[in-house]
């Protein structure tokens, strides 16, 4: 069953800008663009797009937060902005850059505040509050002020929070953002484990492995529209997308001759080797290894507005 649809939804706002010394113009700006899509129970959605396509714009409108200008939209049964306490408690939330915990409570305090306020049974609190300790890795941290927790804490916390009242969706905005390696892998580690349970998980973010880990399916939005909608290989090949190869190798060498890679640049003995984005990088590194001693090596991830302009280059929108 679908449990996002949007049809046809669109979302304006009135600008003002400066026409003449003191005179100002009143414009009509459309954030999201006649914008059709359904989710169905049980995906993960990578939800992707540059700074200011319209992403922020529609999870506001999915959680109630904004009202739609025209079109209509439906999450779990219910419309957001004419029914938001019903909403509220099919959705969770979860925003990389703030926090929903309260900052000078114990995690634990802030956990029974969060079941107070969506009225959980005890036995169903209890249990979910153990299984997200556990997942999470939640144990130690329980007593402690959120004030005082780690970024990588404070977001399994935040997690955790966004879980108990058993959510059928899950909106997470920019959840990795700022974390380091470990606490990335534990978030995806977890975030894996409540869509395997059903959760259905809508992601907005800048980071594409964050996609590769979590996500089947990837929306493209740009300009308040779907520009793309599929597998994330097939992403790739439309907009044809590059990773690159960082080789640094133990002495100066003549750019590095391989079928089907582009040196962008040398830096002394270091190079990078642009390869399509869908290819594995396993190849590649083998026969540099073969020809070249090396000191080190890296793969970095084409950013998602790399992908998006190489879309736009290759197929006019409008």
């Amino acid at each position: 069953m679908e449990l996002i649809e949007l049809d046809r939804v669109t979302r304006s706002f009135t600008v003002r800008t400066k026409a003449g010394r003191w005179r100002r113009e009143r414009r009509q700006v459309r954030a999201v663009d006649d914008l059709s899509f359904t989710v169905r129970a049980g995906e993960c959605v990578g939800y992707l797009g540059p700074n200011g396509a319209g992403k922020s714009t529609t999870i506001k409108m999915l959680t109630g937060i904004l009202v739609p200008s025209s079109g209509r939209l439906r999450v779990a049964g219910v419309d957001p902005a004419r029914e938001r306490v019903a909403l509220a408690r099919r959705i969770g939330v979860v925003f990389g850059h703030r926090t929903t915990l309260w900052w000078d409570l114990p995690l634990r305090d802030s956990f029974e505040l969060v079941r107070r306020l969506y009225r959980i049974p005890p036995a169903r609190y209890a249990a979910n509050l153990a299984r997200c300790v556990e997942l999470l890795s939640l144990g130690d941290l329980l007593d402690t002020p959120v004030r005082q927790l780690s970024l990588g804490q404070r977001m399994r916390g935040d997690l955790a929070a966004a879980l108990l009242h058993d959510p059928r969706v899950l909106y997470l905005d920019e959840p990795t953002i700022g974390l380091d390696v470990v606490s990335k892998n534990r978030v995806r580690e977890f975030l894996r484990e409540v869509n395997a349970a059903g959760t259905t998980v809508l992601l907005t973010t800048h980071d594409l492995t964050d996609i590769e880990q979590l996500c089947d399916r990837v929306m493209v939005i740009d300009h308040g529209r779907v520009v793309y909608d599929g597998d994330l290989p097939g992403l790739h090949l439309a907009g044809r997308s590059e990773r690159t190869l960082v080789v640094d190798l133990v002495e100066e060498q003549p750019p590095i001759d391989l079928p089907g890679v582009r040196v962008v640049r040398t830096e002394g003995s270091r190079q990078y080797l642009a390869f399509p984005a869908e290819q594995s990088a396993a190849p590649l590194v083998a026969a540099v290894a073969e020809r070249f001693p090396l000191r080190d090596l890296s793969v970095r991830e084409p950013a998602i507005e790399d992908v998006i302009a190489r879309m736009y280059a290759r197929v006019p929108i409008g």
